[in-house]
């Protein structure tokens, strides 16, 4: 690329008035027992433009004491944010649309994207001769932090002696741009700078953060230290990371740039979970061809963290239950997949950070790119199939369940071409695959967390087809490149433009792409970016044996949700008896018919090999197809380069010739799934075949297994399915002499051993002709706890101890009735269960294994005899272990089990104790995960009648996202999420009837709903396009509908028609519903209008005009009552004075005018009570003479304009 198109390619454009070239952190205290720290920041900034008088810094919760330009002039400040509570003043709509309205324009409030921020600080006059010369600024803000609720976690066990001798550390953690919940910053990844890093903690504790450690200085006392890190290479406050506790250190001894840090007495664990990372630290280097961008790189392991892993500059910190011994099977690979992947993100996502939001989907997607290569390589190209295959149809399951998952939220102008891709009018694809989402997907702080997940998932899978596109080379060249560029543009001292090559934009990444491969990728990136959805093909085939042709169809369902309408090349491959054959097909519409030409002809008798894909050729037993055809199997779109579902229809013989003779793994478990349609004897040996293949990947045997479970099932007449499954574990897993005895644990082949664990689980649910589990089964599971021997095995039998529980735990089958509490009552079979899991339980008290994972396994299955009615169902067992103090994994199987409780029970005592764990819990992963479950398992859904469905769980939910979730972005939008599977995005109907509920036209005896009620228009077209309407409102008002009329009195089948006739309607942009994030709400100011009619304290006049209310309009209070309306807001409410602000950072002020927030105008009340009372009874006497003379109406009209008017 030459110097004049990069320098074109340098389209971004800062946001803010300054720019950001170095920023100093000073943390001068650490308090463990108040959890607390004390600090200061220095920001030096360079102004861009002149005559700004304003600064504006992202921080929250923090407390400010004083902020400072150049250590000279004393600067005052104002703090304000709006997402301490969401929805200022709401009317009592709790429905989603309005909140997502709210929410978006409250962080965009704060955005510094957008050049805003929490912080507004205000230059002295006497420094803006600096502004307007445009010289440094240096701002300097003194801060402090106690017992934040979000940014930063301390652990300080409960026991006795210091705080290093019991182990107290604490840690920062985040979503994107989360580093202003622990010190004020710029918080974007967009104002890259260098850093000044210091630390000041006890002697025993160590600061481990980001950059290089230049030298350590000890107090004079040595009683503290401080730690001086500097990052020469710049970077955003969101890769800026601390951690600091009592850290044994290891130095890694193939690499000594590289160190990790773990807590006390866990050194032998970190020595040998850390003995792979120099493999992947190669394999990276070597694939990029450039070197690891930071001279060093720490790792630190912790308790409680936020995620399992979490990528900063040149520092990972993970969660430490990911250490483990060289006895530990099945950890072994989730650690290295998350070691690898940060060490991925070190290079993409730390040191080239995305441009904006929309370009973040880069960053993730190359590193989970880069991870599945290091994957490919450590673990094998079946494993990294499995692992997209995987991916690819979770995709597909939630967007067709939720709505499309957008990449790019903004139009892209690529260069060339007119149209902007990711624009245009919303057609009916576009509103059920992306645009209908109960959140906003423009900001990674409204985000569902899912949908996060779900996003990155789509970010590696379309990079994955870029390197189909264009090829692993070419992909990996372009990845070269932009380290290349970013690794110079690092180099050169702070200009304006210098770093923007250490950012990375969409638009710059696909010119780039262009420009190495020479393809043009605009079709395919409009498909996969900027819109949601996948492509599902519904496919099937007919032979025709005269003309030797298949003819092919495939159909196209693109108005349902999630899923997208494809136009383009789909690739189908054939397997014939003269081998295997691949097709081009053009889509290009709903339905597509292909004939496609075989190249054999049948063979009725004649034997030979056959050809495969891969070259090989093997014998098959052609008996069961059919005679005429040469056609053995067809597979659509086989190497996954598109984001698709495909549902293909062929006879079952086709399915089993692919699973036994189809080398591809994923064409195997495709064929494995379609098989459990077909319940037969063919079936059942084609899978029992697959199980017994030890050629076959291990992860296709597994599914093979639990396949045979439900075949097994659907022929429990004919076929004795449990014999044959204790048959084919006997034929693998026993001993040479003797079959019949198990042989003692060896776990040296992995795929045995997983093979090993899998089918007692699927032999566990298999049932007989009454629906009951064998009793062969369960006396065989039995057997196996009993003589397990695991004492020559060199690995650990943990895993396969708890896959044993949790096969007894599926043999159990609901009881007839709970007779008695006592187990004598109990069947033999079941107290034959209870036994084993006490007995197993209370061992792992005394000998606790890896993870507990046998006393999770035992919980689960107390909780499902309690299910199943063979225990009495109390929580009080899984309460006491699901408190703080237990491991993780007890503490989640404990609610796990109390929330699947709820759910049975309808117990609201124990919803309300879970709910507490989500707003108390001293852990953030456990609010995470306990609201997750609760998504998962909803104790009701939306428009299911429920007794746990109250107005009281309402306002808690509600109150909590809006308010009580400020700090914690990824847990407010899990409890959106839960909120939603709950109440959907309307209105619950539960709420009772508001008293302001109803609108009534007078002069057209018309009834609607009050417009304060309905979600606002503009915000809902806002997000859902324009034009579009809610499509749940109608129902959520559908009780209101059948009894709220009848409360409000006087109604008629006039009134309840006319209510229907509103849903369509829509409020004006000047309706008197506030905007999201204000404090005040707009007073009326418009003119009285003729017609307009007042009455008595039942009905009182609209002051504010809505679309479709031309006519005069009142609302329906109860008597006895004054209403305001919406415009008039109370008397008590008081305008703030504008200049007032609390340092706490808890208190939200309002801005000045001159900080670009004027648009908040003041309260005003509308009281006309003597005009109201006169005019009532003018009113009321003219009503009274329409009744009794309605032939004299026209003169009764006349004087109800001229009472209008004197109104």
């Amino acid at each position: 690329m030459s110097r004049g198109a990069k320098r074109q390619d340098r389209s971004f454009e800062s946001p803010r008035d300054f720019r950001l070239s170095h920023q100093i952190l000073c943390i001068t205290g650490v308090n463990f027992s108040r959890k607390s720290i004390i600090g200061y920041v220095e920001l030096h900034l360079l102004p861009l433009r002149s005559n700004v008088n304003r600064i504006k810094i992202n921080s929250k919760q923090c407390r400010i004491y004083r902020a400072c330009i150049n250590e000279v002039w004393e600067a005052s400040f104002l703090y304000s944010d709006p997402t301490l509570a969401v929805c200022q003043n709401e009317a009592k709509q709790h429905d989603l649309n309005y909140f997502s309205a709210c929410h978006y324009d409250a962080v965009s409030f704060v955005d510094p994207d957008k050049g805003n921020g929490e912080l507004n600080i205000k230059i002295p006059q006497d420094a803006m001769y600096l502004v307007n010369e445009q010289k440094m600024l240096r701002v300097s803000i003194e801060f402090s932090l106690e017992r934040p609720s979000g940014g930063m976690h301390f652990v300080v066990p409960e026991m006795e002696g210091s705080m290093a001798e019991r182990g107290a550390h604490m840690f920062t953690y985040g979503i994107e741009n989360a580093c202003r919940l622990w010190f004020p910053c710029i918080d974007s990844y967009s104002e890259p700078c260098t850093w000044k890093l210091e630390f000041t903690v006890d002697a025993a504790m160590i600061a481990v953060s980001c950059g290089d450690l230049i030298e350590t200085v000890y107090t004079p006392d040595m009683k503290k230290k401080t730690f001086h890190y500097v990052l020469n290479l710049p970077t955003s406050a969101a890769n800026i990371a601390l951690a600091v506790g009592p850290f044994e250190v290891l130095v890694d001894p193939y690499m000594p740039e590289v160190t990790h840090f773990c807590l006390p007495k866990l050194m032998p664990l970190l020595e040998h979970t850390t003995e792979y990372l120099h493999q992947a630290f190669d394999f990276l280097e070597e694939s990029l061809g450039t070197r690891y961008p930071f001279s060093y790189y720490k790792q630190v392991f912790v308790d409680e963290a936020f995620v399992d892993a979490a990528a900063y500059m040149s520092v990972t910190i993970f969660n430490t239950n990911l250490l483990h011994s060289s006895r530990i099977i099945d950890q072994t690979f989730l650690t290295r997949r998350l070691m690898a992947q940060a060490l991925a993100e070190q290079f993409f996502g730390c040191f080239i950070n995305p441009e904006t939001w929309s370009d973040a989907w880069l960053t993730k997607g190359i590193s989970k790119y880069l991870t599945g290569l290091l994957l490919k390589k450590t673990f094998g190209v079946n494993e990294y199939r499995y692992h997209i295959n995987r991916e690819l149809t979770d995709l597909c399951n939630y967007e067709q369940e939720i709505g499309g998952v957008v990449l790019h939220t903004d139009p892209i102008q690529l260069p060339g071409v007119k149209e902007i891709i990711g624009t245009g009018n919303p057609t009916v694809d576009e509103v059920n695959t992306g645009n209908n989402l109960y959140f906003p997907n423009k900001h990674p702080h409204t985000i569902s967390w899912k949908y996060m997940e779900m996003r990155e998932i789509k970010a590696h899978l379309v990079m994955r087809l870029i390197e189909l596109k264009i090829g692993q080379d070419l992909i990996l060249q372009v990845f070269n490149k932009l380290l290349s560029l970013a690794t110079q543009a690092a180099t050169q001292k702070f200009l304006y433009d210098t770093w923007s090559n250490m950012l990375i934009s969409t638009l710059g990444f696909l010119k780039l792409l262009s420009t190495v491969s020479g393809k043009d990728l605009n079709a395919f990136l409009d498909q996969w970016l900027c819109r949601g959805g996948i492509v599902q093909f519904q496919g099937s085939f007919h032979f025709n044996r005269k003309r030797n042709v298949v003819e092919l169809e495939l159909r196209q369902d693109p108005g349902r949700t999630g899923i997208a309408r494809y136009v383009g090349p789909l690739q189908v491959t054939i397997q014939e008896l003269d081998g295997s054959f691949t097709h081009t097909l053009q889509v290009e519409d709903n339905l597509t018919k292909g004939e496609i030409t075989c190249h054999s002809k049948s063979r009725r008798h004649k034997k030979k090999k056959i050809p495969l894909i891969n070259g090989e050729e093997v014998d098959m037993d052609l008996s069961a197809m059919d005679a005429d055809s040469p056609v053995l199997w067809i597979r659509v779109d086989t190497e996954m380069t598109l984001l698709r579902q495909v549902i293909f229809q062929q006879p079952d013989y086709q399915w089993q010739y692919q699973l036994r003779y189809e080398r591809d793994i994923v064409a195997q478990i495709e064929a494995i799934q379609n098989l459990e349609n077909f319940a037969s004897q063919p079936s059942v040996g084609t899978l029992t075949e697959t199980i017994e293949n030890d050629q076959c990947f291990y992860r296709v045997r597994m599914t093979a297994a639990h396949s045979l479970t439900k075949i097994a099932n659907g022929l429990v007449a004919s076929y004795s399915g449990h014999t044959a499954m204790i048959a084919i574990f006997k034929r693998l897993f026993g001993a040479y002499s003797c079959p019949d005895i198990v042989r003692q644990n060896k776990f040296s082949n992995f795929q045995s051993y997983f093979l090993q664990k899998t089918i007692p689980v699927a032999l566990a649910k298999i049932r007989n002709a009454h629906g009951l589990c064998p009793k062969e089964s369960l006396a065989f599971l039995v057997e196996l706890i009993k003589y397990n021997d695991n004492n020559r095995n060199k690995f650990s039998d943990n895993y396969y101890r708890a896959a044993l529980i949790d096969a007894l735990t599926g043999t159990v089958t609901p009881a007839v009735a709970m007779v008695s509490t006592s187990t004598e009552s109990l069947t033999p079979e079941t107290k034959q269960v209870l036994e084993e899991v006490t007995r197993c339980l209370n061992l792992e008290k005394l000998l606790p294994c890896y993870h507990h994972t046998v006393t999770v396994a035992c919980l689960k299955a107390i909780r499902t005899l309690q299910k199943n009615g063979h225990l009495p169902s109390d929580p009080t067992l899984f309460q006491t272990y699901a408190q703080y103090g237990h491991f993780m994994e007890i503490r989640l199987a404990a609610l796990e089990a109390l929330v699947d409780y709820v759910k049975v029970e309808t117990n609201a005592d124990i919803l309300s104790w879970l709910l507490d764990i989500v707003e108390q819990d001293p852990v953030p992963t456990v609010r995470h995960t306990v609201l997750h479950m609760l998504i998962r398992n909803p104790p009701f859904k939306h428009k299911e009648q429920s007794a746990l469905s109250t107005d009281a769980l309402v306002e808690r939910l509600w109150t909590f996202i809006n308010s009580g979730t400020s700090h914690d972005s990824r847990l407010r939008c899990d409890a959106v999420d839960f909120y939603y599977v709950l109440f959907g995005k309307s209105r619950p109907s539960c709420l009772p009837i508001p008293e302001l509920g109803m609108v009534l036209n007078l002069k057209e005896r018309k009834t609607t709903l009050n417009p304060a009620l309905i979600p606002d228009s503009e915000s809902y077209e806002k997000w859902y396009g324009k034009g579009k309407k809610n499509p749940e409102f109608h129902s959520s008002f559908s009780s209101f509908r059948q009894h709220g009329l009848e409360k409000a009195g006087g109604a008629d089948e006039g009134m309840m028609s006319d209510l229907d006739s509103s849903f369509d309607r829509k409020r004006h942009s000047s309706s008197p519903i506030i905007s999201p994030g204000s404090t005040s709400m707009q007073s009326s100011s418009y003119p009285e209008r003729e017609g307009d009619v007042s009455i008595d304290s039942k009905i009182r006049v609209l002051s504010s005009p809505v679309d479709d209310y031309n006519e005069s309009q009142t609302l329906m209070s109860p008597p006895g009552q004054e209403m305001l309306s919406p415009s008039t807001p109370s008397s008590n409410i008081k305008e703030e004075p504008v200049d007032s602000l609390q340092s706490d950072g808890g208190t939200s002020s309002r801005l000045a005018s001159d900080t670009g927030d004027s648009n908040r105008p003041g309260l005003h009340r509308n009281d006309s009570k003597q005009s109201l009372s006169s005019d009532t009874s003018k009113t009321q006497k003219k009503k009274k003479k329409k009744e009794k003379h309605k032939h004299k109406k026209h003169k009764h009209e006349k004087g109800d304009k001229s009472s209008s008017s004197t109104h």
